[in-house]
């Protein structure tokens, strides 16, 4: 192979990379971008604004059977903990999806250090 070949070659990946490296942000983006921050602090601030309200109602008015407002704050919380569990869950996968892209590549480049070190030894003998 000539340098332009290996050149055109080099370009080739290097165009492969970008493309790869823009579409991964646009995941990374989509999965903690600010969109998804503002919706997580606007659920945050209902559950805590409704767990207020029901205790501040118990507590100062008799409008509630008792206990209810408790049993509901306890439900307010699994749900909050169930869905930071989705969350964490999905962030995992995400994580791994990488981690197995990198390796992917790594694997990749490994072979093809192979295959050019057989031709360069090929070349000497």
């Amino acid at each position: 192979m000539s340098d332009y070949d290996h050149e055109k070659e080099l370009l080739e990946e290097l165009e492969n990379f970008k493309r790869d490296k823009e579409r991964i942000k646009k995941v990374i983006g989509s999965i903690g971008g600010r969109n998804f921050a503002k919706k997580d602090k606007f659920l945050n601030y209902l559950f805590l604004a409704l767990i207020l309200t029901f205790f501040t109602l118990e507590i100062t008015t008799k409008f509630l059977p008792t206990y209810i407002s408790l049993e509901f704050a306890v439900l307010l919380i699994s749900i909050k903990i169930i869905w930071l569990i989705n969350n964490i869950t999905k962030m995992d996968h995400f994580q791994f999806w990488i981690l197995n892209s990198i390796e992917f590549r790594i694997n990749n480049l490994a072979n093809k250090l192979t295959a050019i070190e057989k031709s360069l030894n090929e070349k000497k003998t």
